[in-house]
């Protein structure tokens, strides 16, 4: 029975879990087509789950058996998918933000987009993914194991879940005290009006009268913080 290439992220990441040699399944990742990679990751759900496996996996292997930490483990082309040198940036900004520039805070895309990007990336970008990717911080959420049939109750089940540990109120006066990657994606959120609206539904919280501070973000290495 062959494998999917769902299923190919999601046994990646076990076997990093697990502590098992990898190379077998990467060089399975490496010798996909790019039609094949294309004709099964079909729509957004299939890709989320695919790039964020994806990417939770390749951070651990790359802190695990190079010595490059922050900027260049984000930077370097490192990442062989079917036959394409991608790097963890181009995985997070390129694809599952849909070609956002790192460091607009989610309100300018790239002016050019490489042909990988252009033929794999998302076509709406969902906030959700900021906490289900791990960069291997102490502050990053924990990595889960992401199923295209189980998508959307995940994606919700880690927002709610980190937001409900990082997150603290002042009632008295009004404010709320929440993780930095508000801040730092700020357009990926809605700007104000969408983070109001995420603390309502994930939450229960209406905190449209509340002024907003947020948290130092922690970024002593934590690898192996798996859900």
């Amino acid at each position: 029975m062959s494998i999917s290439v769902n299923g190919y992220s999601e046994q990646l990441l076990l076997q990093v879990k697990m502590s098992q040699d990898t190379s077998a399944l990467r060089s399975a990742l490496s010798g996909l087509s790019q039609a094949q990679l294309s004709k099964e990751l079909s729509d957004d759900d299939r890709k989320k789950a695919f790039w964020i496996n994806i990417y939770n996996a390749y951070y651990q292997i790359l802190r695990q058996e190079t010595d490059l930490v922050k900027p260049a483990i984000y930077r370097d082309r490192l990442v062989d998918i079917a036959g394409k040198m991608i790097s963890l940036d181009t995985i997070e900004h390129g694809i599952l933000r849909r070609n956002r520039f790192k460091y607009s805070l989610g309100f300018f895309g790239n002016l050019f987009t490489r042909p990988f990007v252009k033929n794999h990336m998302v076509d709406e970008i969902d906030y959700r993914i900021h906490f289900a990717l791990n960069c291997g911080a102490e502050s990053c959420p924990p990595i889960a194991f992401y199923n295209v049939d189980k998508l959307e109750m995940q994606l919700d089940m880690a927002t709610q879940s980190f937001l409900e540990g990082e997150t603290s109120y002042d009632d008295h006066d009004k404010v709320v005290l929440t993780t930095s990657l508000f801040k730092w994606y700020y357009g990926d959120f809605g700007g104000r009006n969408g983070i109001n609206a995420i603390f309502s539904k994930q939450l229960g919280k209406d905190i449209s009268t509340y002024s907003i501070k947020y948290t130092d973000y922690s970024w002593e290495d934590q690898l192996g913080n798996f859900g």
